[in-house]
């Protein structure tokens, strides 16, 4: 009897880790000093020189190229401590830190600015701040706070945040955003 054994042709399903760690690596400097319109396979080849074809077959487009950044960019999750205020005032530093220390406020302009033409970089846009408020819903459902009122108080504790990265170019106003977490906190009390 006469065994025979398939062997698969062809290219391989996904890119290699040290490819991958190139492109994407300079996907991110580019971003951060062109914006996402250089997130092209052209642009990617010119800065990375891996095959245009390569580029194209794992990240066809700009929406691609970004969503394999928000992959490779979890941001760990803080250790509860079961104090809800100073779990939200942690929260509230670490993503201070991260849109003043990270590209996080740069990709998410890109994210959005892209999002405006493309309606899969929406999809994106809409997981990325979904993550950027889970830790913050995290800490008010474990509290038991109903999730409209969560959601309601992630609100008001990250929007001004947001904006200032974001719309108005500044730093983050801390302070400001620990006394909403105090009014927020002040207001489930009641």
């Amino acid at each position: 009897m006469y065994c025979y054994l398939m062997t698969t042709t062809g290219r391989p399903a996904g890119p290699t880790e040290d490819t991958t760690t190139v492109v994407l690596t300079a996907a991110l400097d580019l971003l951060l000093a062109e914006g996402a319109a250089a997130l092209t396979a052209q642009r990617l080849h010119q800065a990375t020189g891996v095959s245009r074809s390569t580029i194209y077959r794992h990240w066809p487009t700009p929406t691609a190229v970004l969503g394999a950044l928000i992959e490779v960019a979890p941001s760990p999750p803080l250790e509860p401590t079961g104090d809800v205020s100073r779990d939200l005032h942690a929260e509230v530093d670490a993503l201070c830190n991260r849109l003043r220390d990270k590209p996080v406020a740069a990709f998410l302009q890109a994210l959005t600015a892209v999002a405006a033409s493309d309606p899969d970089a929406r999809e994106l846009r809409e997981q990325y701040v979904g993550d950027l408020l889970a830790p913050f819903r995290a800490v008010l459902r474990d509290a038991g706070l109903p999730s409209v009122a969560a959601d309601d108080a992630v609100a008001a504790i990250v929007s001004p945040l947001l904006v200032d990265a974001l719309l108005l170019g500044r730093p983050t106003a801390r302070t400001r955003a620990h006394r909403m977490v105090d009014v927020q906190i002040a207001m489930v009390a009641r």
